[in-house]
């Protein structure tokens, strides 16, 4: 009998073709996502006369320069280019392109799912980092560079390495106001960004199980910040849930048969992990980011770090984060004043997100400026037909469309230099949001909670007597 595999080892030999002397494998990849960033690939293929191998396996998507407000006109010629350049490689190829008026329009990472593009047992690469969200379908999901996205686009295949196998546990269940992105700040805080260096990461436990998959995808988008390849969770009933009568998910029989071989893609009893690692659920608190790192995060009743007492190892890059975020070391997170809120991007833009910061927001009114961009344009109809729209409104928040928005500042949604912003995104860093923007990461519902008092809040205060 063979011995037991895990989930990672399961999909990376579906998908292996061949593999190198020195370990490399060459792998199919079944789904293959290009945004406007992609044009260096393509330029490639265009130096060589080569086609798109598999065009009909390639889908092309408008998201990270997609203006949010006045898309008839874009005023900006650079973000224009951009857009045209990835309309002319998608019309060349022969590509499915979700352009800026496309009812299923939105950030790649939200409509892959939405739309069923996204399976478990797929392999689904992308130029972009946070590729990994698809994983949260039981998925090999994994972003790549300009040259990898031109040798997709040429022959369908990747060269990759097989990472080490880590599982990380939450076991028990979340108390009320912590959410996926609480977890995700958790792990990364006491692991450090380093912490899953190498390893693919599969997700694990009650906790994890409990989540919706929206809050799975939050999950797996997340585990890049922690230095894993990517992220995973093995599909089960909640996933076959969402998928059903999805536009590319099966039908009927197809379905049928699809879900016993999706079941049978679960990491096998007894599989070794490379590493393995397990938090309680109960002790993990609503948690925001003080520095410029996802690990530089706590939960919102601490207090910020003395660089004197921190790690040795991690002193400098203590101070220097508090210099730029311009924080005195000892005060509380809670009541730091905040200038504008965010709430969108492949993170946290999806209905679910706001749902959980309408809640909040429900009946009061913000304190400072913010935008909300949902991930997508059905993200986006959804929230208007339940009416979220207009709490938004109500509270004072602009109401815009879908697109990467402020997480990457490339569309002119930006924050102002030396504001500090509360935001639903996934990265922290240094002039992320726009040159000398402060940012502290948290989830949509912490948001909410800034914006109503204008200052970093702990979200379960504002939360009582308010039932989801």
């Amino acid at each position: 009998m063979s011995p037991p595999r895990t989930m990672l080892d399961k999909l990376w030999a579906s998908h292996e073709v061949l593999t190198r002397e020195d370990g490399v494998s060459l792998l199919w990849v079944d789904r293959h996502l290009v945004h406007e960033g992609s044009h260096h690939a393509f330029a490639k293929l265009s130096e060589r006369d080569l086609p798109v191998a598999e065009p009909g396996l390639t889908f092309a998507v408008v998201d990270h320069y997609a203006p949010t407000r006045n898309r008839s006109r874009i005023a900006d010629p650079n973000i224009a280019g951009m857009i045209e350049t990835l309309r002319g490689n998608a019309a060349r190829h022969n590509l499915r392109i979700f352009d800026l008026d496309d009812p299923a329009q939105g950030i790649v990472h939200v409509i892959g799912p939405e739309l069923g593009l996204t399976l478990p047992g797929l392999l689904i690469t992308c130029g972009d980092s946070h590729t990994s969200t698809h994983g949260a379908f039981g998925a090999l999901a994994f972003g790549i560079g300009a040259t990898e996205v031109a040798h997709v686009l040429a022959t369908q295949t990747i060269w990759q390495r097989k990472p080490k196998s880590m599982r990380i546990n939450i076991d028990g269940s979340l108390g009320a106001g912590v959410t996926a992105k609480d977890i995700a700040l958790n792990w990364i805080a006491r692991l450090g960004t380093g912490g899953a260096q190498g390893h693919a990461v599969e997700y694990a436990g009650q906790a994890v199980r409990d989540l919706t998959m929206e809050g799975r995808m939050t999950l797996c988008n997340l585990s890049i910040e922690g230095g894993a390849r990517f992220g995973m969770v093995a599909p089960d009933e909640v996933t076959f849930a969402y998928l059903n009568g999805r536009e590319y998910a099966p039908m009927g029989q197809d379905n049928d048969t699809a879900q016993k071989t999706w079941r049978g893609l679960a990491t096998d009893q007894g599989a070794v992990f490379d590493r393995e690692v397990t938090f309680i659920a109960a002790d993990i608190a609503p948690t925001v980011t003080w520095g410029t790192s996802p690990e530089q995060a706590l939960p919102v009743t601490a207090k910020i770090p003395v660089p004197d007492q921190a790690d040795p190892a991690k002193k400098h890059s203590t101070r220097e984060a508090l210099d730029y975020m311009g924080l005195r070391p000892g005060r509380p997170l809670a009541g730091i004043p905040v200038d504008q809120v965010f709430i969108g991007s492949c993170t946290n833009g999806r209905i679910e997100d706001l749902r959980e910061a309408a809640l909040v927001l429900s009946g009061r009114r913000a304190c400072v400026p913010g935008l909300i961009s949902p991930g997508s344009a059905r993200v986006k109809a959804q929230a208007e037909a339940e009416g979220l729209d207009r709490i938004f409104k109500d509270a004072g928040l602009e109401w815009a469309a879908s697109g990467c928005s402020m997480c990457v500042g490339m569309n002119g949604d930006v924050v102002g230099e030396g504001k500090r912003c509360a935001s639903s995104t996934n990265r922290n860093f240094r002039g992320r949001q726009g040159r000398g923007a402060r940012t502290h990461l948290m989830s949509p519902a912490m948001v909410a909670a800034a914006a109503v008092t204008g200052a970093i809040t702990d979200v379960r205060s504002l939360l009582k007597g308010r039932a989801a």
